[in-house]
């Protein structure tokens, strides 16, 4: 049997983006959470994707509010990175800006506002599919974060 580790130590050695999806909670707190897994899934009808650990405490309010935005965060975002993964206090205030779906991060390479379309089981994560609303590309943020062998990087263009 393929251990965890072990699958994790393997596919670290692909490449993946960093996002922050966000939202806004039903008692108009802001929520985020830290994913890898941010994916394009349809043209028609515009869809993406991300998946969720089931243990998330960030993914229940997200699916609660029924929409969430997510920022597709620069190279030069790792500080806005580890203040979301880390749960920082007032990290919404030191980046981000309400929106439509869920605050906005200042800085992202990419916006996509979404409604949630469908969740689906996926072993200990679930794949949650979005209908996108809106999207906001910001070519002058620079370069992409990308996930790799354990650490953040620019990619290599």
């Amino acid at each position: 049997m393929l251990g965890t580790a072990e699958l994790r130590r393997a596919l670290g050695h692909y490449p993946t983006g960093v996002s922050v999806v966000t939202a806004t909670g039903a008692d108009g707190t802001p929520v985020g959470m830290v994913v890898g897994t941010f994916t394009s899934v349809s043209l028609d009808p515009p869809l993406v994707g991300f998946l969720p650990d089931r243990r998330s405490t960030s993914w229940p309010r997200i699916r609660a509010a029924g929409r969430f935005c997510v920022n597709v965060l620069a190279a030069s975002q790792e500080e806005v990175c580890r203040d979301f993964a880390d749960k920082r206090p007032g990290r919404f205030e030191a980046h981000g800006e309400p929106g439509p779906c869920g605050p906005r991060l200042a800085g992202a390479v990419l916006r996509v506002d979404c409604d949630v379309d469908r969740v689906l089981p996926a072993g200990d994560h679930e794949l949650v599919l979005g209908r996108v609303r809106a999207l906001e590309a910001s070519p002058e943020a620079g370069e992409p974060m990308v996930f790799w062998r354990g650490r953040y990087a620019a990619p290599a263009v």
